[in-house]
């Protein structure tokens, strides 16, 4: 984990550090002024971070002694995971996140099952998604790591279906880029994504500061929850600015459909279009054109998760960048710590990403 660092990163590298057993149980966990100064952030943030460890009973303060470490660590050498995530072709975020835990896996000695679950489509996934689940109960892998269904019909039911049966089963999961409920319940799983909140503020800010005085968040039908929680922060910081964001500001739709697309009032040089991701708004860009409008010279777009080809489009996709890696890596980092303490309070972890600024939000002077 690079970059500055806040309570959050500081947690989760403390927590990984126990997991691979650099804290071993029984040892003592360095003083809270010395890892303030390796992180570079104050010491309240540190002890902030152990009186969280402690909440969850991974380690212990003894009086004259310091903070000692009292997670048991699992038993077995090697694990097995089972992997319920997409495949590239309906995201790339998912392939890389899938190919670096199996990098990291094999480094550390570990196996992984797919099961064919990484299927390209969603519906053809979700269908293979059970039986797939089944598979891994037989086959008694240690945890399993499930990016929840969107966008298919029964999503949530095939969610609540595949998690029931870990459960059931006793076999840890790690939910990746999303939660199977929307905020504010939350579910008794580990999380690990993006912090789309902060996501979709920056967003709408910059949309702000390019001159856009008229702002839409458009989405696909059926979308995850993650979509909401970045349509909800464009909303509250475009609302902050002074700016209205009505109901019909929030588009839902496919960005193919022309008469959804003509239902958006372009304002020239004032509009700004916030989408889901850079696949909606590479289609959406290209609808637009149909109808005569052009981006950066009549409205303003962006997308997130600058999937590889948002810089080559006509007019290149400013975006919002996932740490594709850094999710991984704490996803692996979890689920050793669940596998390894089965009663430890389930947390979410979410992480920053960053501002890709490209020609798509600049008004052509």
């Amino acid at each position: 984990m690079s970059g500055k660092h806040n309570y959050k990163s500081v947690l989760a590298i403390i927590m990984e550090r126990i997991a691979d057993g650099t804290y071993s149980s029984g040892s003592l966990l360095p003083a809270e002024t010395l890892l303030a100064g390796e992180f570079g952030v104050s010491r309240p943030t540190v002890a902030r971070a152990y009186d969280h460890l402690v909440g969850e009973g991974l380690v212990y303060k003894k009086r004259g002694v310091g903070t000692i470490v009292n997670m048991q660590r699992a038993k077995k050498d090697s694990y097995t995971f089972g992997l319920l995530l997409p495949g590239a072709g309906e995201s790339e975020i998912f392939a890389e996140i899938n190919d670096q835990i199996l990098q990291q896996a094999d480094r550390m000695g570990c196996n992984c099952e797919c099961e064919g679950t990484t299927a390209n489509n969603a519906e053809t996934r979700s269908m293979m998604a059970l039986s797939s689940m089944e598979s891994y109960i037989a086959k008694k892998v240690d945890g399993i790591f499930f990016a929840p269904f969107e966008r298919v019909r029964n999503a949530d039911a095939i969610n609540a279906a595949i998690c029931s049966r870990a459960q059931e089963a006793g076999i840890p999961i790690i939910l990746i880029d999303r939660d199977v409920v929307a905020v504010p319940e939350r579910s008794p799983f580990n999380l690990v994504s993006l912090d789309n909140y902060t996501g979709g503020a920056v967003m709408a800010r910059h949309m702000i500061a390019a001159g856009c005085k008229n702002i839409y968040f458009f989405a696909v039908s059926h979308s995850a929850y993650s979509v909401n929680i970045r349509r909800n922060a464009v909303k509250l910081t475009v609302l902050e600015a002074g700016l209205d964001f009505f109901d019909e500001s929030y588009i839902t739709g496919d960005p193919k459909d022309m008469n959804t697309v003509r239902s958006i009032p372009i304002i020239r040089r004032q509009t700004g279009i916030i989408c889901a991701n850079d696949a909606t708004a590479a289609i959406l860009m290209s609808s637009l054109a149909e109808l005569g409008y052009r981006c950066g010279t009549d409205y303003l777009l962006s997308g997130f998760d600058d999937m590889k080809y948002s810089s080559f489009l006509t007019t290149p996709l400013t975006t919002y960048r996932q740490p594709c890696t850094e999710i991984a890596n704490i996803s692996i980092d979890l689920l050793i710590r669940r596998i390894s303490n089965t009663d430890s309070h389930p947390l979410t972890v979410l992480l920053g990403g960053t501002l890709v600024d490209r020609a798509s939000t600049t008004f052509a002077k």
